[in-house]
């Protein structure tokens, strides 16, 4: 799957309240459950906490991809999050995070999943993207940004 089919207008939230890893992690996947109506947002919460207990998916630079694979899950969805204030997120560099991109993929695609975050984080790693990204003042600004940066994907 593209990168540019993973992510909804709908899922893209701009200026978010963070406060913390976990409630962020908790705004994201009832927001994610009620736009995708396969998705549960407990399941999708737990699968989310349990990922980050592995290690924590803050990249740097101010950049965090969670991820998971959930089992109700039938395709793979995206959701686009820029934070109104960064928070503690564990990040490899120590650095609070305020880009955040939820990736859920289905259980049985587990090449895919890789793929896609290889995908993502290369894209993330942008620091001209990620500035266009902080720059946007509302979800249309960001879900914009991101479909434009993936059109220039090769």
């Amino acid at each position: 799957m593209k990168p540019q089919q993973i992510l909804s207008l709908e899922r893209c939230h701009s200026g978010l309240d963070g406060v913390s890893r976990k409630r962020i992690l908790g705004t994201v996947s009832r927001l994610l459950a009620e736009a995708v109506p396969a998705l549960d947002g407990e399941l999708l919460y737990q699968a989310l906490m349990v990922r980050e207990g592995l290690g924590s998916t803050g990249l740097g630079n101010g950049i965090a991809i969670p991820h998971c694979r959930l089992q109700t899950c039938d395709c793979i969805v995206g959701s686009l999050i820029s934070l109104r204030e960064p928070i503690d997120f564990d990040a490899i560099d120590g650095k609070p995070v305020d880009l955040l991109f939820v990736l859920v993929v289905p259980v049985e695609h587990t090449d895919e999943h890789v793929r896609t975050l290889a995908r993502l984080a290369e894209m993330f790693s942008d620091g001209g993207f990620c500035k266009r990204l902080r720059g946007t003042e509302d979800r249309q600004g960001l879900y914009q940004t991101y479909q434009e940066r993936c059109a220039s994907l090769k």
